[in-house]
């Protein structure tokens, strides 16, 4: 998967650093942005539950481990990182909304597409201040570890949007009983065939 639209274009190839790990995700989320408008009924439930899964972990797992190493580790880190955290947060108010709402009603595709847009915004925002940085200031071996990490992050990550914690304290805290009601919701959700 290339970089593009980003100042990371081109600096290096594909390699199992952090960076690469959230750039192809950031490809998954904006694939599925446009999957969840280009379907209705069912198909667009289901891509939107899928998004909403994905977006929840990824977002846990830069607050957890991502974030905090930014904002230490790259010059100007702390001011890159405060902007992305409250675009993560405001995302994570309107998914909430969003999971509340007829996915095809008329206000859902309205809320939605707005979403979309402030998500790809936010994305290339990472893409371009915090990832470039990250790149800059992270030796091969550390970002490779913290990689690792993010992984181990996301495999207890809550799969639903929880505003207000966008910390390593507020995830610490909310988020591993977050994550178990979570995952018993979406396997309730799964035994019911409700995917």
């Amino acid at each position: 998967m290339g970089y593009t639209d980003t100042d990371t274009a081109g600096r290096r190839p594909e390699s199992n650093d952090v960076v690469a790990l959230l750039m192809n995700q950031h490809e998954q989320i904006r694939t599925l942005l446009d999957d969840v408008l280009e379907r209705t009924g069912e198909e667009r439930r289901h891509a939107f539950r899928h998004l909403v899964h994905l977006l929840a972990v990824h977002e846990t797992a830069e607050e957890e481990v991502v974030h905090p190493y930014a904002r230490q580790a790259a010059e100007g880190g702390e001011h890159v990182v405060a902007d992305r955290l409250k675009e993560e947060n405001a995302a994570k108010r309107t998914l909430k909304r969003l999971e509340h709402m007829d996915p095809d009603g008329p206000a859902f595709v309205e809320e939605f597409t707005s979403l979309r847009d402030a998500v790809r915004a936010h994305a290339r925002a990472e893409e371009t201040y915090e990832f470039t940085r990250l790149l800059d200031a992270g030796d091969p071996a550390r970002l490779q570890a913290l990689a690792k990490a993010v992984r181990a992050a996301e495999a207890v990550a809550p799969t639903h949007p929880h505003p207000g914690t966008e910390t390593l304290t507020g995830n610490a805290l909310l988020g591993p009983p977050a994550a178990v009601a979570d995952r018993a919701r979406d396997a309730m959700r799964k035994a019911m065939g409700r995917t």
